[in-house]
């Protein structure tokens, strides 16, 4: 059943893939035509770095996804600090209230956040957008710190404390690094649905701080431009190198890891 399960697998990668590499194919074709190939050409990249609508909006999404996940991480950390520490019903509530935002969908959310920002008089811009992209991130990043600190010992802490470390110093040398792949885990994720998110970006966005999935769909309304390709088809092949280069830097930590644990176990006998 190896052929079977083989197949099955390249079917799901020809089904996932192929499109992406018609679409890399196509921008670098002369023609303006997705049907019709005249030749091979670097023009619609050229056009591409000389569009000052895409630009700017790349640096926009880049600004609310950094800015907005940094804070997610931070209010994220806090809030999984305070409900690890909790007991009983109150702690199954917030939890509960917690994965809302996570399960609900999301033009419900952006809606939601259209209609509190014009209570509040918010001008929609940079601000709502920050704003919004941190309440939709903050869940992912509790959802990752908690098990963290579950697996984390208890003692550590007031072991630290006992030994004469303050409290702020106890949680940075301490519980800090014990949960650190779990925040760095939720920034990551937090910076990945900030530059992604559409939806709720398109209710809460004005008209000088439209990110660049909103830029992409309003060009998209009429006719793909070539240059949609020539972006979609970067922005693909930097993803496609940042997961290499992370993957071959957890295969050098984990190959290091297995070295030590050899060389103390050939120590000990």
């Amino acid at each position: 059943m190896k052929w079977l399960s083989r197949s099955y697998t390249w079917v799901v990668m020809t089904f996932l893939y192929a499109p992406i590499l018609v679409l890399i194919a196509y921008s670098f074709n002369a023609n303006k035509s997705r049907g019709i190939w005249t030749g091979f050409t670097f023009h619609w990249y050229k056009e591409l770095l000389g569009n000052s609508l895409i630009m700017q909006s790349l640096v926009n999404t880049l600004i609310i996804a950094v800015i907005s996940s940094l804070l997610a991480t931070l209010l994220g950390t806090m809030a999984a600090l305070g409900l690890h520490g909790m007991r009983g019903p109150s702690k199954s509530l917030i939890m509960n209230i917690t994965y809302l935002p996570v399960i609900n969908p999301e033009i419900v959310t952006g809606v939601s956040l259209m209609l509190l920002f014009v209570l509040f008089r918010l001008e929609f811009g940079f601000t709502t957008l920050i704003l919004a992209h941190i309440t939709f991130n903050v869940p992912y990043v509790i959802l990752n710190v908690l098990p963290k600190l579950r697996q984390m010992d208890p003692n550590l802490y007031e072991a630290a404390e006992d030994l004469g470390c303050p409290p702020v110093p106890s949680f940075f040398r301490v519980v800090l690094p014990e949960i650190a792949p779990g925040v760095i885990t939720g920034l990551l994720m937090s910076f990945t649905f900030s530059l992604d998110d559409f939806i709720i970006s398109y209710f809460v966005s004005g008209t000088t701080s439209q990110t660049l999935p909103i830029t992409i769909y309003s060009m998209t309304r009429k006719k793909v431009s070539p240059e949609i390709n020539a972006l979609s088809a970067i922005i693909f092949v930097v993803v496609l190198v940042v997961l290499i280069i992370v993957n071959i830097n957890d295969a050098r930590i984990e190959k290091k890891n297995r070295r030590k644990v050899g060389d103390s176990f050939e120590k000990k006998f």
